[in-house]
């Protein structure tokens, strides 16, 4: 299960309605890969769906996550801030061990 917040909803809103190619059964995908300077990173893109995919549903907006990627991410929280401290999602991921210091990385 992935959590999305209703500031988070809001700004995937946003981001979708701006995109000059609307897309069908479309959503924010997150992915896992390997990299980053903790072992893993987190990437994020609008896409559509595809098949395998887990979709969350939340606030009338959807995550779209991999099978593989899931595994890494379950349970996590998406949130969306916009601070002084720069703006962004952020993920707070209960299966991460360490994270690095800008927040896109992670030891699983």
């Amino acid at each position: 299960m992935i959590e999305i917040t209703p500031a988070a909803a809001s700004q995937i809103k946003t981001m979708l309605s701006e995109q000059k190619t609307p897309l069908a059964n479309g959503g924010l995908r997150i992915t896992v890969e390997g990299g980053g300077c903790s072992g893993m990173q987190y990437a994020m893109s609008f896409a559509s769906r595809k098949e395998g995919d887990q979709v969350f549903h939340q606030h009338d907006v959807d995550v779209l996550v991999d099978s593989p990627s899931l595994v890494f991410i379950d349970g996590s929280v998406i949130d969306y801030t916009d601070g002084l401290t720069g703006a962004g999602f952020k993920i707070r991921n209960p299966n991460a061990k360490q994270t690095c210091g800008c927040g896109t990385s992670f030891e699983a």
